[in-house]
C-alpha cells in the first residue's frame, strides 16, 4: 500500500470538508437534504395563519358589504382585458355610440319644436317603472331620461358578447355596471327628478325635512337593531301567526305545531309544511284573510308546521343532515305518530322544498309507505340556472362569506336580506329611498313588510354546505350529495308531485324551479302563478289580479321544455290554491275524525300554544 501523493496531500489541506466534494454546494448536502426534507410545518403555526387569514377577510368584508372585491376585480379585469383586443367589439360599440348619439339629437330636435306627448326616442324596459310618472314626458326631464336610458342601453351592449369573456365574470360585470348606472339613475338625484322637485317647490322644501326625520328614524332602528317603525302593530301571536294549534313537539332546531281542526271531518292524510330556515314560518300564516295554514285547515285537513330555531352562535356546527335529521324527519315521524301512522302529504316552501327532496329521495323504496304526495313551492333542486343569485357564488365569494360566518358562528339575516334586496334594487330599494327619504313619504307598513323585517340567522356548518354543495357544485343534482353515507338520486323520486313557479321569482326563477320535471321519475303537476317569491305564494281565493297556468305530465310522458310547457298548460285567473286542494284531495282517502292534539299520546302532549316559542327569539 502506497500513501498519498504529495499533490494529493496538499489538494486534502486545502479543503477542509474531506466528506463533501468541491463540485456539490453545500446545501446539497446528502446529510443535511432529509433534516430539511422532514420538517413540516407545525399545527399551531398552520392553525394561526388560517385564524389571522379569515379574520382579515372578515374584517374586510364589514367594509364591503359582504361583497368580495377581489372577485369583482378579476371579472372587470377578464372584461376589460378581452376588450382591449378585440377590435372588432371596439369598432362596434364606436358604431352604436356613434348611431345612438345621432338618434338622440334629431329626437332632441323634434321634442324642441313638438308638444311634450310625442314618442319617446327609448322605452324603459316594460319591468322599469322608474319614469313612468307623466313628468318625465316635459321638457327638460324627457331630455335627461331618455339620454340615461340611451347611455344604459350601450353600456349592457358594452359589457355583453365579448370574445373570451367567462359567462359568469359576464354576468358579474353586466350586473354590477348595471347597479352603478341605477344608482346614478336621474330618478335618484333630488334635482334631476320631476316629482321631486315639484313636490320640493309645493312643499317649501318640507318634503325633504320629512324625508330627513324619516332617514333618522330609520338609521337610529337599524342602528339598535329594532324593527322598522309601523311593524309594532304586528305582532306574533296577536295579529300575525294566530291560527289556534299547539307545538306538540320540542327539539334543539325545531317545535312542531299542530293545528285545530276546524271541520268535524279531516283527511286522513296530514300535511307537513316544511319552510325555509332563512325565513319565519307564518310567512304562510300572515292573518286570517291570506293565511295558507288556515284555508287548508277549513278545506278539512290537519296542518302541521315546522317552526326552526333562529340559531345562535352556539349552533355553529349545526349542518344540513342535522336539519334533514333534527327538521323534516323527526316532524315526519311526529305527524305520522299523531296521526296512526298516516301516509302524509309533505309540503316545502324555498330552501324547505330543496330539504324535502333530498328527503324523499334519501328514502328510496320507502317513500310510497310514508308519503302521500310533495308539493314544492317556488324551491330548486338544480341550481344550475338559479337566476342572478347565482352570481354571489364563486370561490372568491364563497371564501369570503364562509369566513364571516366562522367568525360570528352564523350568518345574519340582514347580510342575506342584502343579496336579496339588490337583485331587484330598482324596486326593494332605490324606488323606496326615493320615496321615504326625497318625497318624504313612508308606505304604510302591511303584513308581509313585518314578516320580512323578522328575519333569521344561518348556521356556519349548515350554510356552507348548502352554498358549496347545492348551489357552487350542484350535488344533489348530479347525484353527489350523501345522505347515511350514500348518495341520494332524484331519479328516485316516484311519489305524485305539485310544483309551484312564480313568474317574477328573482331568487328561485320558474324555470329553475321546472327542473323538477327532468330530475324526478314522478307525475308532475307544475303551476306558474303571477307574483314573486313570496306575493306568488301568499296567494289567497278573491285576491285581484292573480292568475295561474297548470298542466299535469305523467310520469312516462315526453319531456317539455319551459316554452313548450308554458304554450300547452291552461291559464285560469285567480288564486291557485283552490286548484291545489282539488289535487290534495284526488291523492287523499276519506273523511275522518280529526285527531287530537297530540294525538293522545305522551310523549306529544302539547307544550305551548302556537305560535310557540322559537318564532319569536330575535
Amino acid at each position: 500500500m502506497t500513501g498519498p501523493t504529495d499533490e494529493t496531500a496538499s489538494k486534502q489541506a486545502q479543503w477542509p470538508f474531506p466528506w463533501l466534494s468541491r463540485a456539490t454546494p453545500a446545501w446539497h448536502a446528502p446529510s443535511l437534504a432529509p433534516f430539511f426534507e422532514s420538517r413540516r410545518d407545525s399545527y399551531a403555526s398552520t392553525a394561526l395563519g388560517d385564524v389571522l387569514d379569515r379574520s382579515m377577510h372578515a374584517h374586510i368584508a364589514q367594509f364591503t358589504g359582504g361583497l368580495s372585491l377581489i372577485g369583482l376585480w378579476l371579472a372587470y379585469a377578464d372584461w376589460a382585458i378581452h376588450l382591449a383586443v378585440s377590435p372588432g367589439k371596439q369598432m362596434q360599440l364606436r358604431t352604436k355610440a356613434v348611431r345612438k348619439a345621432l338618434r338622440y339629437l334629431s329626437w332632441l330636435d323634434r321634442a324642441a319644436r313638438e308638444d311634450d306627448g310625442q314618442e319617446r326616442c327609448i322605452d324603459p324596459l316594460p319591468q322599469d317603472h322608474r319614469f313612468d310618472s307623466p313628468a318625465w314626458r316635459s321638457w327638460p326631464y324627457n331630455m335627461i331620461c331618455q339620454g340615461f336610458l340611451l347611455t344604459q342601453q350601450w353600456w349592457h351592449n358594452a359589457t355583453r358578447d365579448v370574445r373570451g369573456v367567462d359567462a359568469q365574470n359576464e354576468a358579474i360585470v353586466t350586473f354590477a355596471t348595471r347597479q352603478l348606472l341605477d344608482l346614478a339613475s336621474p330618478s335618484n338625484i333630488p334635482w334631476l327628478n320631476p316629482d321631486v322637485a315639484q313636490a320640493t317647490l309645493s312643499t317649501g322644501g318640507l318634503n325633504l325635512v320629512r324625508g330627513f326625520q324619516n332617514f333618522v328614524e330609520d338609521w337610529e332602528r337599524l342602528a339598535g337593531g329594532h324593527a322598522p317603525i309601523g311593524a309594532e302593530a304586528f305582532a306574533v301571536g296577536e295579529t300575525l301567526a294566530i291560527t289556534p294549534g299547539k307545538v306538540v313537539y320540542r327539539n334543539r332546531l325545531i317545535e312542531l305545531i299542530q293545528y285545530l281542526p276546524t271541520t268535524k271531518s279531516v283527511r286522513p292524510e296530514p300535511v307537513l309544511i316544511t319552510p325555509a330556515w332563512i325565513m319565519k314560518y307564518y310567512i304562510l300564516d300572515l292573518g286570517p284573510d291570506n293565511s295558507l295554514v288556515k284555508y287548508l285547515t277549513d278545506q278539512g285537513y290537519t296542518v302541521f308546521m315546522i317552526s326552526w330555531k333562529n340559531p345562535a352562535p352556539e349552533d355553529r356546527d349545526l349542518g344540513l343532515n342535522d336539519y334533514l335529521e333534527l327538521g323534516f324527519r323527526a316532524g315526519l315521524a311526529a305527524a305520522r305518530d299523531i296521526c296512526g301512522g298516516a301516509r302524509v302529504h309533505a309540503v316545502g316552501y324555498c330552501l324547505g322544498g330543496t330539504l324535502l327532496s333530498i328527503a324523499a329521495a334519501a328514502m328510496r323504496s320507502d317513500a310510497e309507505r310514508q308519503l302521500a304526495s310533495l308539493s314544492f313551492f317556488a324551491s330548486q333542486s338544480d341550481f344550475t340556472e338559479a337566476g342572478e343569485l347565482t352570481l354571489f357564488v364563486n370561490e372568491s365569494q364563497l371564501a369570503l362569506l364562509e369566513d364571516v360566518m366562522w367568525e360570528q358562528g352564523f350568518l345574519d339575516s340582514s347580510q342575506m336580506a342584502g343579496a336579496f334586496q339588490i337583485l331587484r334594487s330598482n324596486d326593494l330599494v332605490f324606488s323606496q329611498n326615493m320615496r321615504t327619504y326625497l318625497m318624504g313619504e313612508r308606505a304604510a307598513m302591511s303584513d308581509m313588510m313585518a314578516w320580512n323585517a323578522d328575519g333569521t340567522r344561518m348556521p356556519y356548518r349548515m350554510h356552507r354546505e348548502y352554498l358549496r354543495q347545492l348551489f357552487l357544485d350542484n350535488d344533489l343534482a348530479e347525484g353527489r350529495l350523501k345522505v347515511d353515507d350514500r348518495p341520494v338520486f332524484l331519479s328516485d323520486v316516484r311519489t305524485p308531485t305539485f310544483a309551484v313557479g312564480t313568474e317574477l321569482d328573482h331568487i328561485a326563477p320558474w324555470p329553475s324551479a321546472f327542473k323538477i320535471h327532468q330530475l324526478t321519475d314522478a307525475e308532475v303537476t307544475f303551476v306558474l302563478a303571477s307574483g314573486g317569491h313570496n306575493g306568488g305564494i301568499v296567494s289567497e281565493p278573491g285576491r285581484e289580479g292573480r292568475h295561474f297556468r297548470i298542466l299535469t305530465r305523467t310520469h312516462d310522458a315526453p319531456h317539455m321544455d319551459p316554452d313548450a310547457w308554458l304554450s300547452a298548460a291552461t291559464h285560469s285567473e285567480g288564486s291557485w290554491w283552490p286548484a291545489w286542494i282539488d289535487w290534495l284531495d284526488r291523492h287523499s282517502g276519506d273523511p275522518v275524525a280529526p285527531p287530537s292534539p297530540g294525538g293522545g299520546l305522551e310523549e306529544y302532549a302539547p307544550l305551548s300554544p302556537a305560535p310557540g316559542r322559537y318564532v319569536l327569539q330575535r
